[in-house]
């Protein structure tokens, strides 16, 4: 019987936290389904012998080598080897809970235009300042109560719908039908972890779910676990690498289809308060010593941003020449 829903997970170079997100998967209430794991650009054969020593014995488990870094590609590598109507994509420093796979498919079954699922992301531990910090101002977790989107009968209130593609979900617990998947050729390599644009394909994807005309549906149930960063200066590179991306999906948005900037330039006010005014929220009390640091994330952001632009013309330039065979 072939798998009803595969889980596609990108990694590089980590291979405990790996070893743990794929033993959450395994554990799962839901069968049957296959886990694909894309090796991405890795330093070390590591990994491999991970998936081949602790779960050779488990057909349930795939190794995939991609070559080139980033996450958008390495992302497309699974797809093509994924042999199921479903594809959930997570990152390898996550735990799943169990009846994740569950919930998903039944998200799914609910209606012929959900062509994608996401779920909520609760922290896994809360140890240090900059997990408390990630976990209230980073946007992972969506709520509590189940939302469909689409331009029709479900569209929020929002102006800047669907270009707020933040708010629909996180790469870090997305379920796709993989028709729809090949339907658009897949991610954006010039997007993503490990590209110049360091992030966007996820929020690229969830837009044009919504622009195609399909319903993507927000099913708080579909949970997994992350660990967020344990440092600030880890929390840095993150916060900066989610303003870059944030930039360059905005500037796929444009390049793709030019006239789509008027409707985005008759959003211009509300669209910079969006960008420019991050979550606030109060420090506690034995976090107070932190908050000026905590401050500079929040301008590191914004700025950061303004820089996306840029960053997907390389990025593209660059994923060209790695088309071409030339070095990037």
């Amino acid at each position: 019987m072939a798998p009803e829903i595969s889980v596609l997970i990108a990694t590089r170079n980590r291979t405990v936290s790996l070893e743990r997100a794929i033993r959450s998967v395994l554990a799962s209430e839901h069968p049957p389904f296959e886990i694909v794991v894309v090796d991405n650009a890795p330093d070390t054969t590591d990994t491999e012998r991970l998936i081949e020593t602790t779960f050779g014995g488990d057909a349930r488990v795939r190794y995939v080598h991609e070559p080139i870094p980033g996450l958008a590609r390495a992302h497309n590598t699974g797809l093509r080897v994924v042999s199921s109507m479903y594809v959930a994509i997570t990152d390898d420093d996550v735990v799943v809970d169990p009846s994740w796979l569950t919930h998903i498919t039944h998200a799914f079954a609910t209606d012929v235009r959900v062509v994608c699922v996401t779920g909520a992301i609760r922290a896994a531990e809360l140890e240090t300042p900059a997990q408390r910090w990630a976990d209230q101002h980073l946007g992972f977790h969506k709520g509590e109560k189940r939302t469909t989107y689409n331009l029709g009968e479900h569209r929020p209130a929002n102006p800047l719908f669907p270009y707020v593609a933040g708010s629909l979900g996180s790469g870090a617990n997305m379920s796709f039908r993989t028709s729809f998947l090949q339907e658009i050729g897949g991610f954006d390599p010039a997007l993503g972890a490990g590209s110049k644009a360091q992030g966007g394909d996820d929020l690229a994807v969830f837009f044009e779910v919504v622009v195609r005309g399909y319903s993507l549906v927000y099913e708080p149930a579909a949970l997994v676990h992350h660990f967020h960063h344990r440092t600030f200066e880890q929390l840095e590179r993150q916060v900066s690498g989610y303003g870059v991306g944030l930039g360059a999906f905005l500037t796929k948005v444009i390049v793709d289809r030019p006239t789509r900037v008027f409707p985005l330039v008759l959003r211009v006010g509300r669209g910079i308060r969006h960008l420019y005014v991050m979550r606030d929220g109060q420090p506690g009390p034995e976090e107070t010593g932190y908050d000026s640091r905590f401050r500079v994330l929040q301008r590191r952001e914004r700025f950061a941003a303004l820089s996306g632009p840029l960053a997907y013309a390389r990025s593209r330039w660059a994923t060209r020449r790695a088309w071409s065979g030339g070095t990037t």
